[in-house]
């Protein structure tokens, strides 16, 4: 039986920012490329191999979401594994990339988005790290509002000078996928009060939180879903409006990390997540969960 570390790393050892994206998002100007590490999970492998830069000072851990070549579909994504490798290498700020759809004449393709909350449409996915033991994490703010600001201070000093739009704010709608919308749910996303649409923000938005670490995302609408008239969602453009995307996420990325300081996390109401939410008497836990959950238990397990 696999024996798991019973910690985060930590010290000079610890990654404490990570970013979940697309494939390239670790190619970002002035990021020192350290090493690739393969982790092992109680959950499986990870979308791939974890990509260590050091950026801005700081140490940052780049994972791809859908693997180096795109190969996992938004339902296929090992979302537990990819939580559980970065939760082991001290990440505690997590920022992610997500393209998405939009659902509101106001934001258009090429837009930048900080969403702050989340409809989970998902069905098929496992959605919690804890299976054999009941815990009820808060959700409210899915996206941490700390995390947040900091990625619409940083945003908007990269499109200060840019004609493009920054919204603060929008409900994102994750469905299963992989097929994107018909015209019928599109409008009723729009009638549940959703701005975008996307596949990825769950489970990932909560393990998050189970992992007790501060999540939030950097929202790129590349298409208007299919809620207009005469619209359909070309991949050809989705791809085309993504790379531009990309391009401003990684320069936002490198403006955030360097104001995420280690002191900011002891404050942070996500730190202790866990404190209020395990309800299983500590006897009853398995040995099984204590062994691949310890990272994340700690010291709730005494």
């Amino acid at each position: 039986m696999t024996t798991y570390p019973d910690q985060p790393l930590t010290g000079d050892d610890r990654i404490p920012v990570g970013v979940i994206g697309g494939s390239g998002l670790y190619d970002i100007e002035g990021a020192d490329l350290l090493e690739r590490r393969d982790i092992e999970t109680p959950f499986g492998d990870p979308s791939g191999p974890v990509t260590i830069a050091e950026l801005e000072g700081r140490r940052v851990a780049f994972l791809p979401r859908h693997g180096y070549d795109h190969q996992l579909s938004p339902s296929s994504v090992p979302y537990r594994a990819n939580v559980w490798a970065l939760k082991r290498l001290g990440v505690f700020w997590l920022i992610t990339g997500s393209a998405a759809g939009s659902l509101r004449p106001n934001i258009e393709p090429g837009d930048i988005v900080i969403p702050d909350q989340i409809i989970d449409k998902t069905f098929q996915r496992p959605n919690t790290l804890f299976d054999d033991i009941a815990v009820h994490v808060g959700l409210t703010h899915p996206y941490q509002p700390q995390l947040r600001d900091v990625l619409l201070e940083a945003a908007g000093e990269v499109l200060d000078s840019r004609d493009i739009e920054l919204h603060d704010g929008a409900t994102y709608v994750c469905m299963e996928g992989p097929a994107f919308s018909t015209k019928a749910e599109s409008q009723m996303h729009r009638q549940w009060g959703g701005d975008l649409i996307g596949m990825t923000a769950m489970p990932e938005a909560r393990l998050a939180r189970e992992a007790e670490m501060a999540y939030a995302t950097i929202g790129m609408p590349t298409d208007w879903d299919v809620w207009r008239d005469d619209e359909e969602v070309e991949v050809e453009n989705v791809l085309s409006i993504l790379q531009n995307s990309t391009s401003l996420v990684q320069s936002i990325v490198q403006h955030a990390v360097p104001r995420l300081s280690d002191e900011q996390e002891s404050d942070n109401p996500v730190a202790d997540a866990l404190e209020e939410a395990i309800v299983t008497s500590p006897g009853a836990i398995p040995d099984s969960t204590r062994d691949e959950l310890a990272i994340v238990l700690g010291d709730y397990l005494e």
